[in-house]
C-alpha cells in the first residue's frame, strides 16, 4: 500500500531550502501536478539565502580547503548563521544535505520523509561544506544517485518532487503509486495508448481483450522482464517464475 500524509492548509508539509540560489525555487517545482499542489497549499515552500549571512563587504561564504587541493568549501559559521535563522522562523523541519556521498535516496526513505513536517534542505556548492556544520547541525546526508552535480538545488528539488507526490490528493489517483517504478522491487511495465498502430508498431492485443485478469498477469511478466534486465540487483535472490527466456511482448 502507498505511504500518504493528509494535510491541511495550516499543517501543510513544507520545505525550506537554504541556498546560494534562491530564485532557482520554486522553478520546475510550480508547474504540473506539484505545481498545483502547491498554489493549492498542499505543500508550501521557502528559501534562505546564504548570501546574506556572508563575511564582509563581499558576502564571502567559502574559503580554501584546508590540507589543501582544488576548489573551495563553503564555511560552517557563514552556513551555521543560514541554518540557524531558517530553524528560528520555521522549528521541526528535519536537516537534510544533499550530498553524493549520503544515503541513498529510496522510495521507503521518500514515505519516511513525507511524514515528518518537513524537510529543511542544505544545497551545498564549490567542493562541497565544510564537516563541521554536518555534525554541529546533525544534517542528514541524502544522495539522489552516484554522479556530481554543480550543486545541491537540483537534488533539493528531485527530493521535494518525490516527496511532494506521495500527499495525498496530489496525484489523481492512488493506483499511481502503488503500480509505479520500484514499488514492490519491480520496474514499471510498458504503457501503451491511441493509436492503435503507428509506424508498423500495434498495441499489444492483451491489453485491448478487457480480460483484466490476463492483462495484470502480461503486466506483471513485463516488470519482471525490465527488472531483470535492467536492474537485476532489485530482484537479489527471487527468481522471476512469471518470465521465461522467450517471452516477448507480441506473444504473450
Amino acid at each position: 500500500m502507498s505511504t500518504k500524509c493528509n494535510l491541511d492548509k495550516k499543517s501543510a508539509w513544507h520545505a525550506h531550502v537554504v541556498t546560494l540560489f534562491p530564485n532557482m525555487f520554486p522553478g520546475p517545482l510550480s508547474y504540473s501536478v506539484v505545481g498545483k499542489a502547491l498554489s493549492a497549499g498542499r505543500w508550501t515552500l521557502s528559501t534562505t539565502n546564504i548570501r546574506d549571512f556572508g563575511l564582509g563587504s563581499h558576502r564571502t561564504v567559502d574559503g580554501t580547503p584546508s590540507g589543501g587541493g582544488p576548489g573551495m568549501v563553503m564555511r560552517c559559521d557563514v552556513l551555521a548563521s543560514a541554518i540557524d535563522h531558517a530553524r528560528k522562523t520555521e522549528s521541526g523541519l528535519q536537516g537534510i544535505y544533499l550530498s553524493p556521498r549520503g544515503e541513498k535516496l529510496t522510495p521507503q526513505l521518500v514515505k519516511d520523509l513525507i511524514l515528518s513536517p518537513g524537510l529543511l534542505l542544505v544545497a551545498g556548492r564549490f567542493e562541497g561544506i565544510d564537516q563541521r556544520i554536518i555534525e554541529r547541525r546533525k544534517l542528514r546526508e541524502i544522495s539522489i544517485g552516484d554522479y556530481v552535480l554543480s550543486g545541491g538545488e537540483l537534488a533539493a528539488m528531485v527530493l521535494i518532487d518525490a516527496c511532494v507526490r506521495r500527499i495525498t490528493g496530489v496525484l489523481g489517483s492512488d493506483m499511481s503509486l502503488d503500480q509505479e517504478s520500484f514499488e514492490g522491487k519491480l520496474l514499471e511495465y510498458p504503457h501503451y495508448t491511441q493509436p492503435r498502430e503507428w509506424e508498423s508498431l500495434k498495441i499489444p492485443e492483451i491489453l485491448l481483450s478487457g480480460n483484466h485478469s490476463k492483462i495484470s498477469a502480461w503486466r506483471l511478466r513485463q516488470s519482471e522482464k525490465l527488472t531483470r534486465a535492467r536492474r537485476p540487483d532489485l530482484l537479489g535472490p527471487i527468481t522471476c517464475k512469471h518470465t521465461t527466456p522467450s517471452d516477448d511482448i507480441d506473444n504473450i
